[in-house]
């Protein structure tokens, strides 16, 4: 006799099933299919990237082995690898694309008052890009080197809750500073962005569109001082000036001052530049959200660990792509309900719990109050936590 909803079907319960509907009927995702709906496919996807799942083949032995579960855990059809294989080959891949971004805009909802290192009330976004490399002669869409295959992850991370508030997947090629030309400038807001970024004509867009950016400058970079503030040097700081480009194409794409800070960190002694448009906040506080932008290269660390982002099911861009996107829904969804719920586990002691018990029917605030203790900051350390 059932009793109770199982562990998985509780935590897919907090998902908005009628946006995805919507998403399913803006590409047609639906279009002449009889049995293993769209949402069956993502179900048995999101079971992959929460069981940590490696194939096809596993997924398909897991799933047939609770063969009188899968009712409860919403799947409506029989799972067999070759459907799923041709659904992940022919569904097209924005319906989850545009479902992430659905659920993120409901993360980004909770996580808006999460403290991130600084004391400030407008969005502060790191930029940063990370690639997964792929086999060429497996991966042949996906170019990036003579011998070699790879796609990049593109991600604007709100650091209110390291949630991504933007996602883009392109194949290894494409320079990262391009992504500026997609990105839609918030007024008010901060990106910080590594030297990879620095194009001024680019950065002009979001100066334009009031928006604050953070970056370093190049050893080459060619500028004019016009102004000095006094600076403390006893916390690292060396100056604190307003500056023109001189440079020929520079000076033209970007003819406003800008803002140049030196700083020499004291723990490593490294000296380093900044430029930023911002001249109201404090320069100390300029140098502490570029360390900030730490936490995206964390982000990429920790999904490439605990997401299936490494090795995928299919071989085309329509798999892949897939895959990715629901991967990016299941990190959201469990954040979202570890926020809903008021859950004091971390992100990574939840999905290891979950890899466990998704077949169980405790309920979740039973499941992860059962944890006791927590780990050392050395252990949280080497596994990359976030959301602790």
């Amino acid at each position: 006799m059932h009793v109770g909803k199982l562990v998985f079907a509780q935590l897919t319960g907090h998902l908005p099933l009628t946006t995805f509907r919507r998403c399913v009927a803006a590409y047609g995702g639906e279009h002449k299919i009889k049995s293993f709906s769209c949402l069956d496919q993502f179900l048995c996807l999101a079971f992959a990237q929460l069981t940590y799942r490696e194939s096809l083949r596993d997924i398909e032995a897991c799933l047939r082995a609770q063969s009188d579960k899968l009712y409860h855990m919403g799947i409506r059809s029989r799972v067999s690898r070759s459907t799923l294989a041709d659904a992940n080959e022919a569904r097209d891949w924005r319906i989850y694309a545009d479902f992430a971004q659905r659920l993120i805009g409901i993360a980004r909802k909770l996580y808006v008052d999460e403290p991130f290192g600084v004391d400030l009330r407008e969005t502060v976004y790191a930029l940063d890009a990370t690639t997964i490399d792929l086999c060429l002669s497996v991966f042949p869409w996906a170019p990036f080197r003579s011998t070699k295959a790879a796609v990049k992850l593109h991600t604007l991370l709100d650091l209110r809750g390291n949630i991504p508030a933007f996602i883009h997947i392109s194949d290894g090629k494409l320079h990262d500073v391009n992504i500026l030309d997609q990105l839609r400038p918030e007024p008010g807001a901060f990106y910080v962005m590594d030297r990879g970024y620095l194009d001024f004509e680019r950065l002009f867009r979001l100066h334009t569109a009031g928006s604050f950016f953070v970056t370093r400058g190049k050893s080459n970079l060619r500028v004019q001082r016009r102004y000095s503030r006094a600076v403390d040097r006893v916390t690292g700081l060396i100056c604190d000036q307003t500056v023109v480009l001189t440079g020929f194409y520079s000076s033209q794409n970007f003819d406003t001052p800008l803002r140049r800070i030196r700083f020499k960190d004291p723990k490593t002694g490294k000296r380093l530049v900044f430029l930023t448009n911002n001249f109201r906040l404090s320069a100390l506080t300029i140098t502490e959200l570029y360390r900030c932008r730490w936490q995206v290269e964390l982000f990429f660390k920790w999904i490439k660990q605990h997401l299936r982002i490494k090795q995928f099911y299919g071989t085309t861009e329509n798999a892949v792509k897939t895959q990715i996107w629901t991967a990016v829904s299941v990190y959201v969804l469990v954040a979202i309900v570890r926020k809903r719920l008021k859950i004091q586990a971390s992100l990574y002691e939840m999905l290891q719990i979950l890899s466990l018990t998704m077949f169980e029917q405790t309920p979740l605030n039973t499941l992860f109050s059962q944890i006791q203790g927590r780990q050392s900051d050395t252990e949280a350390a080497n596994q990359l936590n976030l959301f602790n």
